[in-house]
């Protein structure tokens, strides 16, 4: 028998429904996901990692107030004629890309309980029985690698879902779903025996948090059918994946490049400056004024 073909995933789940609270009155009107940073809104990294690495199809779960995510990946053909007219060629091509990148799908989320694992539920009619990628739509890495074709790879080998990685300080894994590895595969990559739910430190099973980008089976969807709610009152991805581990294997990957966090004001704040000083356009001009704020 000759070896497997590498799998090409062709489908993304973005969950996008947050009401974004901690950024009111912003988000009163703007959707926290089409907060800008630089150029371009929050959610649009994430799409272009995904498109970077084979994904055609993205399917938002979003909720009554985040139409302008529809239009943000819309064609604006007004817009695009009006810069051509003006000479503004580079403008109008930027513009266009945006909304030829994929074939977006928009549903609302829906269905109780609530929690991160819904909008899986929700696009799982669409998804069919294949794998697929699940990000949140407010942090993102930044490296020459997307994150979805760093997961991709791990898929290829150990034909398990893969679950992004990254290294945490002790006093910070009860903020987050924890791995708890079995054995290191290769250099960052990891079999996980299952996911611990914040755990308090003195227990943690590693410092390796899970987030930041999911690539699931199709076996993940009645797991998550069947799943009773956290303490919270909530159906949750880490909850599932756990679960998922136990039956069909799990791995981790610990991506490289830079982890950049919108999910409360600092954060975003964090991630502004971050992107300004890697720009290169603005990058050195940043510079100068950090260090010149800096000694002032």
């Amino acid at each position: 028998m000759g070896e497997r073909k590498p799998t090409k995933i062709k489908k993304a789940v973005i969950a996008a429904a947050g009401m974004g609270t901690r950024f009111l009155p912003q988000t009163k009107a703007m959707p926290k996901e089409m907060l800008p940073v630089i150029d371009k809104p929050v959610i649009q990294y994430v799409v272009e990692g995904l498109v970077a690495s084979g994904v055609e199809q993205i399917i938002i779960v979003t909720g009554s107030t985040k139409r302008a995510i529809e239009n943000h990946f819309d064609r604006n053909v007004e817009l695009e004629e009006a810069l051509e007219a003006k000479g503004k060629h580079e403008a109008a091509k930027k513009i266009r890309r945006v909304g030829d990148m994929a074939n977006f799908i928009y549903i609302r989320q829906k269905g109780t309980p609530a929690g991160n694992l819904r909008p899986v539920l929700n696009a799982a009619p669409l998804l069919g029985d294949e794998p697929f990628y699940y990000f949140f739509a407010d942090d993102f890495f930044m490296d020459e690698t997307p994150t979805p074709a760093q997961l991709l790879e791990v898929y290829n080998k150990t034909d398990t879902s893969v679950v992004a990685l990254e290294k945490g300080a002790k006093e910070n894994v009860s903020l987050y779903g924890i791995a708890d590895p079995i054995e290191e595969i290769s250099d960052g990559v990891y079999s996980l025996k299952s996911v611990v739910e914040k755990p308090d430190p003195e227990e943690a099973p590693s410092l390796l948090a899970v987030g930041s980008g999911y690539l699931l089976t199709p076996e993940i969807i009645p797991i998550a059918e069947k799943l009773a709610p956290s303490e919270r009152g909530e159906i949750e991805i880490t909850d599932a994946i756990a679960l998922l581990a136990k039956t069909q294997g799990l791995s981790g990957r610990i991506i490289t490049g830079s982890y950049h966090d919108t999910g409360n004001p600092l954060a975003y704040l964090k991630t502004q400056i971050d992107i300004a000083l890697e720009h290169p356009e603005y990058g050195d001009e940043i510079q100068k004024y950090i260090n010149k704020k800096i000694k002032s």
